[in-house]
C-alpha cells in the first residue's frame, strides 16, 4: 500500500517543498477553533441511534415477548429463561439487525460527513466543503480516503450557475477568488491526508494534477503522473488532461508530444478532446509532420469531426505553413501500394502535391461525390475475419449479460431459420414517432425491406415478448399479423427479463444483413462493443427510416465510408457531426490545392459544355 512519505519518495519531497512556497501556514492557538454560523456539525453527530436511550415501553416489550405491559404483570416474578436444546443451531443474523447496523454506520459522525460532502459535491459548493472539513478536524472526526477525496475534487470543480457567488463570463472557469481558495486549500488538504497516513489512489492523483493546471503549473501536473505510475497507480486517462492541455496552452509542443508518449506506454488511448488539442498546438507551431499524423490518428478514433476540430483543420490548410509542405513529385506505385494496404481512403505517404489550399465546406452527392471539388470518395472495406471476430466477441458479451441458456437458443433458432437479408428492430420501428406502439407501422416498414430483398425474403423482426402479447397484440388483425410472421420463421420473441438489443444486433452482424433501426447505439451496452470496428460496421449495415406526410423512405448505407480521406491526388475531406444526411446534409471539409481545384473546375466545365 502506497504511503505518501516524503522521505522515502525525491517527488513528495520536492512537491511538499513546492506545497510550501505558496500554502500558508495556519497557526493553531489551543483552544480556538474556526467560528461557525450555522448549527453545529459534529454535536448533533455524536448522538447516534445507538447511544440514544429507547423507551421503556420498547423495552418491556421486548422482555415480555412483544405482549403490551400490564399492571398485573409488572410485579409478577421474571419467567424462567428458556432451556437450550443440547443440538440448537446459533440463531442467524436478521435482516433488521442488517439494516440497523447500515442506519448507525450512516448516523455515525463519519458516515454523516460523507452524505454532507456528497452534497457539496454535487452542488459544486466549495466554502461549505471547507467548513464541514474545519469542523470535522476540530471534533476529531477521522477522515477515511473517500472523504479527502471528495473535498480533493470539490477544491478542484468550478462552483455552477447559481451558485451563491455571481457566474464568471465564461463558466468553464471560476472565479479567481474561488480559484485562489480551492488551490490553497486543495493543497494544504493532502498535506493533512500524509499526515493522518491515508493512502493516495487515482482519483487522488487526478485532483492533484486538476490543482496543479488551476495552479497554471502542467510540469507539476506531469511529475504527478510520474510520480503516480512509479507507485503502481495506473493513470486514466482524465489523469492526463491538465498536463496535455497545460502544455498546448502554453504551445509547449514538446513537453506535450511527451505526455502524449507516456499515454501510449501507460496504455492510454486519447479521444477527440485530447488529439484536438495537440492538433491546435502542432497547426499553430507549423509541425507539419505531427499535423498530418494527428489527422490520421482522428481518422481511426473519431472518424466524424466536432465542429471546433473541424475549425482547427481549416485553419492549418489555410495557414502558410500549410502551403510550403508536400511533394512536387511523389512516387504514384507507392501510393496506390500505401492505399491498397491501409484498406483505402488514406495512404500515409505524407503531404502530395505543391502550393497553397483552396479549403470550403461542402457536402457530398448520393453518389459519394464532393459537391465543391468533384473528388468522389471511397468505400472502405470490412474484413470478413474482422467481421466473424466480432460475432464471437459479441456472442461471448451476450451470453455474459443474458441468460445464457436463452441466447444460445436463439443462436441455435438462428442457424435454423436464418440467414436473412435484414434484420428490424421491432420496438425502434414501432414506436418511431408513435405515442404508442404501431404494428401497422412496422408492417409498413417490413412490406418495404421485403421488396426491396433480392429474393423477396421477409426481413426477421426482433421483438421482446412484452410486445407480443397483451396491450395492441391482443388486436384481432395484429394477433393475424404475428401469426403470419411466425409461419414464415420471421418473427423472434426474446424472453422475459432480456434486453432484445443483443438479440438483433447479433443477428444482423452474424447474418451480413442489413439492421433497420433509428436507435443510434450509443449507451453502455453498445460502448462495450469498443471504437474500432463497430463504427465502421454500423456505418455499412444500418438503415434509417424517416416517416413523413408524404410516407416512408428508407435510407440506406452511403456508397462511401464517413470519414476522414486522403486521396491519391492528395485531396483531403474531413467530416464533421453537423448534419445527418437525413433531415440535413452533412458538413464536410474540402481541402485541395489551389492549383488542382482550378485544373478540376474547367475540366468539369469542358464536360459540361
Amino acid at each position: 500500500m502506497l504511503r505518501l512519505n516524503s522521505s522515502s519518495s525525491p517527488f513528495l519531497a520536492t512537491f511538499s517543498r513546492t506545497l510550501s512556497l505558496f500554502t500558508p501556514r495556519r497557526r493553531h492557538v489551543p483552544g480556538a477553533s474556526r467560528v461557525l454560523h450555522s448549527a453545529p456539525l459534529l454535536f448533533s453527530l455524536k448522538e447516534t441511534s445507538a447511544t440514544r436511550k429507547r423507551p421503556l415501553h420498547r423495552h418491556h416489550r421486548h422482555i415480555n415477548g412483544g405482549a403490551a405491559p400490564s399492571p398485573s404483570s409488572s410485579n409478577a416474578p421474571p419467567a424462567p429463561p428458556p432451556e437450550k436444546k443440547p443440538n440448537s443451531q446459533a440463531p442467524q443474523e436478521s435482516p433488521l439487525s442488517r439494516k440497523a447496523m447500515l442506519k448507525a454506520r450512516r448516523e455515525s459522525p463519519e458516515g454523516f460527513l460523507r452524505h454532507k460532502l456528497d452534497m457539496c459535491s454535487k452542488r459544486g459548493d466549495l466554502r461549505e466543503a471547507l467548513r464541514l472539513y474545519d469542523e470535522a478536524r476540530a471534533h476529531g472526526v477521522p477522515l477515511s480516503q473517500y472523504h479527502y477525496n471528495v473535498l480533493l475534487y470539490v477544491c478542484t470543480s468550478p462552483p455552477p450557475t447559481g451558485a451563491d457567488e455571481p457566474s464568471p463570463p465564461s463558466t468553464a472557469a471560476p472565479l479567481p477568488e474561488t480559484a485562489k481558495l480551492g488551490i490553497e486549500r486543495g493543497f494544504e488538504i493532502f498535506r493533512q491526508m500524509e499526515l493522518d497516513s491515508v493512502p493516495p489512489n487515482e482519483a487522488t492523483f487526478t485532483s492533484l494534477a486538476r490543482l496543479a493546471a488551476a495552479k497554471e503549473d502542467p510540469e507539476l501536473a506531469f511529475k504527478v503522473i510520474e510520480e503516480m505510475s512509479s507507485s503502481g497507480i495506473p493513470p486514466k486517462l482524465r489523469t492526463y488532461g491538465p498536463a496535455l492541455f497545460g502544455f498546448c496552452s502554453n504551445g509547449d509542443t514538446e513537453r506535450a508530444f511527451e505526455v502524449e508518449a507516456h499515454m501510449a506506454e501507460s496504455g492510454v488511448l486519447p479521444e477527440e478532446e485530447e488529439l484536438s488539442a495537440l492538433l491546435r498546438v502542432s497547426a499553430a507551431a507549423g509541425e507539419a509532420g505531427h499535423v498530418y499524423r494527428l489527422l490520421h490518428r482522428l481518422r481511426s478514433t473519431v472518424r466524424q469531426v466536432s465542429a471546433a476540430t473541424a475549425e482547427i483543420a481549416e485553419g492549418w490548410f489555410q495557414s502558410e505553413a500549410a502551403g510550403l509542405v508536400g511533394l512536387k513529385d511523389w512516387d504514384a506505385e507507392k501510393v496506390r501500394s500505401g492505399t491498397a494496404s491501409g484498406g483505402g481512403g488514406w495512404h500515409g505517404q505524407g503531404w502530395l502535391g505543391t502550393g497553397r489550399w483552396s479549403v470550403g465546406r461542402t457536402g457530398i452527392s448520393g453518389a459519394g461525390v464532393c459537391n465543391r471539388c468533384g473528388e468522389k470518395l471511397v468505400s472502405i472495406d470490412i474484413d470478413p475475419v474482422e467481421t466473424e471476430n466480432f460475432a464471437k466477441s459479441l456472442a461471448t458479451l451476450a451470453s455474459q449479460r443474458e441468460v445464457k441458456a436463452d441466447f444460445n437458443r436463439f443462436q441455435e433458432w438462428l442457424d435454423r431459420n436464418g440467414p436473412f437479408d435484414a434484420v428490424i428492430d421491432g420496438a425502434n420501428v414501432g414506436l418511431a414517432n408513435q405515442h404508442h406502439f404501431s404494428f401497422f407501422q412496422l408492417n409498413s416498414v417490413v412490406n418495404g425491406i421485403r421488396q426491396m430483398s433480392p429474393a423477396k425474403k421477409p426481413p426477421l423482426v426482433v421483438l421482446h415478448s412484452r410486445r407480443v402479447k397483451g396491450g395492441p397484440a391482443d388486436n384481432l388483425n395484429n394477433k393475424k399479423l404475428l401469426e403470419s410472421w411466425k409461419r414464415s420463421g420471421a418473427l423472434y420473441s426474446t424472453p422475459p427479463g432480456s434486453n432484445d438489443d443483443w438479440y438483433w444486433l447479433y443477428a444482423a452482424v452474424s447474418c451480413r444483413s442489413l439492421l433497420v433501426t433509428n436507435d443510434e447505439m450509443r449507451d453502455h451496452l453498445f460502448q462495450l462493443l469498443g471504437t474500432s470496428f463497430f463504427p465502421r460496421w454500423k456505418e455499412k449495415h444500418q438503415v434509417r427510416l424517416k416517416f413523413s406526410r408524404s410516407g416512408l423512405s428508407f435510407h440506406m448505407p452511403p456508397p462511401y465510408s464517413i470519414v476522414i480521406q486522403e486521396s491519391e491526388g492528395g485531396r483531403w475531406h474531413v467530416p464533421t457531426v453537423e448534419g445527418d444526411d437525413i433531415d440535413s446534409p452533412r458538413q464536410w471539409v474540402c481541402a485541395a490545392r489551389a492549383s488542382a481545384t482550378t485544373s478540376q473546375a474547367a475540366r468539369h466545365q469542358s464536360l459540361a459544355a
